[in-house]
């Protein structure tokens, strides 16, 4: 019997890290797992020999080296696992053969004489085809997109050259009181070794809250780009029963003149499903309306026909329609009308009835569109969804306006709770002109989705701003939830559970997914509680949009019978 069969299979540690060009580590799976990689380990199956390990290893490396897991390609992959099977067996068999002129041992694992493919775009777009794909040997394992994404969007919050700028707009800003509090109220080590006086010196500070992913990098421009949230607190007097005074936020918006705004941010709680109870006040959302003197070249807005006809029979509130030749009560004015034309010998129609319809457009909607950085996958024209995104936003949002209704417009992102942001776009009080609609075509893509924060934030400017007794919040989001502690089922649950909040106050929810690979089943997770679709384009949801809208203020009138609060 062997004697490699028991060892670790950490042994294959710098083949694999050899064959990767990168740092990795060689793991056992748990136990029914095949062999697969994060990107930062390869897990190979514990009870398999020696033999198999090594071939496990070395398919894995050589998808990572060749650039077969990069996350354009992962993300086409993620909830088809089919798909993902076929892609695997046409890369796997082109990275071998091309190993093999570096390597001999990868000589003996082309299973096939000739690769079919030459890239991974062509591997991709033949599994996606009907063209027949020879199923892939064992040992060649599987591709896990969930566990590739995850590992890369950690590596996302490591520094980049733009974080060694030695340029730093410092601000004051109030802390919640658990701000430096774990989940058992000890402070954390490294937020202490911060505060050592020997560390005092702002760009060293920053660069290790920068390293240890606790603060943004600089953005586009945006308004609130590289704004921080740690502060000293101002008191009114001192003594062991001294008071925060509160201290305003300064938004600073980098490079970009005229994005600099005074907000004030609002503290919000978050579901914790492991728990079943809220974690108050945990999260500051800070929402600031976008005041930079935009480019009004980037101001077009698609027009979208099919949307106005089926919106433009929207009617929610009743409209009395007097003069009518059918209806269920006389009108009074059109029966002394109709005897003054008689009594001057004219013989007018009789139109003398009142007739109730459901005509009155009386509806405040509020879009709040995913500018985080989970938005910039691409379809196969080369589209972002954010793009998609912004372009429905635009369209719903212009054809709303045109029919009567009150509209706003804001984009979310977030890095980190206390750095939940709700830029406002267009206010309720604007008319969406070309420089709102150019602030939003110019809107760019970053940070991390707390998604639960935002829909709660943008819910208070919706039902404090509307001024309609019909309230509607209109999510676009691929409905992947993620952040900073805030992820898989915590997350999905927390922002289902601000939905269900919003309902319970009176306000219609209805979420849009445009553009995005997001499964189905994820989606019903996270926007179960409202009425939600998902399209590649907004043409597709068009015919329907009216059933979409009604649907959603349907659903709250069941919920709340008692009506809007």
């Amino acid at each position: 019997m062997s004697t490699e069969t028991p060892l670790h299979p950490d042994r294959f540690r710098f083949l694999a890290t050899f064959l990767a060009a990168r740092s990795l580590d060689v793991l056992p799976a748990d136990d029914g797992e095949t062999a697969y990689t994060d990107g930062r380990s390869v897990f190979v199956r514990a009870s398999a020999c020696a033999q198999v390990q090594r071939r496990e290893v070395v398919v894995q490396s050589a998808l990572l080296a060749a650039g077969s897991l990069e996350q354009e390609f992962v993300k086409a992959l993620r909830g088809r696992p089919k798909l993902a099977r076929r892609y695997l067996a046409l890369e796997g068999c082109r990275v071998c053969a091309q190993l093999a002129r570096q390597l001999p041992l990868a000589a003996t694992l082309c299973p096939a004489p000739e690769p079919l493919t030459s890239s991974a775009d062509e591997s991709l777009s033949v599994a996606k085809s009907w063209k027949m794909v020879t199923e892939p040997p064992e040992w060649f394992g599987t591709i896990r997109p969930s566990r590739l994404l995850a590992a890369a969007k950690q590596n996302a919050s490591e520094p980049d050259k733009a974080d060694f700028k030695l340029e730093f707009d410092l601000t004051d800003a109030p802390e919640s009181e658990d701000s430096g509090e774990g989940d058992h109220g000890e402070r954390s080590k490294i937020l202490s070794l911060l505060d050592n006086p020997l560390l005092n010196s702002n760009t060293l500070s920053d660069f290790f809250y920068k390293m240890f992913g606790m603060s943004r990098a600089p953005g586009e421009g945006e308004a609130g780009g590289d704004m921080q949230v740690r502060a000293i607190r101002k008191v009114a007097s001192v003594g062991p029963n001294a008071k925060p005074l509160p201290v305003p936020l300064r938004i600073s918006g980098g490079d970009t003149p005229g994005a600099a705004a005074g907000v004030g941010g609002s503290l919000f709680p978050e579901w914790d499903v492991h728990k079943n109870q809220y974690r108050p006040q945990w999260c500051r959302v800070i929402d600031y309306p976008l005041t930079t003197a935009a480019d009004i070249s980037a101001s077009g807005v698609q027009k979208d026909e099919v949307l106005r006809q089926r919106l433009t029979k929207l009617g929610l509130g009743p409209k009395v329609i007097r003069g009518q030749p059918d209806g269920e009560d006389l009108d009074v004015e059109a029966m002394i009308d109709l005897y003054i034309d008689l009594k001057t010998g004219f013989s007018p129609p009789e139109n003398i009835y009142l007739e109730r319809r459901k005509l009155a457009r009386n509806l405040g909607v509020l879009i709040l569109v995913d500018a985080s950085g989970s938005a910039t996958d691409t379809d196969p024209d080369g589209l972002s969804v954010h793009e998609h995104q912004r372009r429905a936003a635009a369209t719903i949002a212009v054809t709303l306006e045109e029919l009567g209704d009150r509209v706003a417009v804001y984009g979310f992102r977030s890095h980190g709770r206390s750095n939940v942001h709700l830029m406002g776009l267009k206010p309720f009080a604007q008319r969406f002109g070309a420089g709102g609609r150019a602030r939003l075509n110019q809107l760019e893509p970053a940070g991390y989705t707390r998604l639960g924060a935002g829909i709660r934030g943008a819910g208070e400017i919706l039902k404090a701003e509307a001024g309609t007794p019909n309230r509607l919040l209109l999510v676009l989001s691929d409905g992947f939830p993620y952040d900073d502690g805030y992820e898989a089922r915590y997350a999905e649950a927390d922002a289902h559970k601000a939905l269900d909040e919003l309902r319970d106050d009176g306000v219609a929810c209805l979420c849009l997914s445009i553009g995005t690979t997001t499964p189905s089943e994820a989606l019903d997770r996270v926007f179960g509680s409202a009425s939600y679709a998902s399209a590649d384009q907004l043409s597709e949801l068009s015919p329907r949009m009216d059933q979409l809208f009604l649907s959603a203020l349907q659903e709250l009138s069941v919920s709340n019978p008692r009506g809007p609060r």
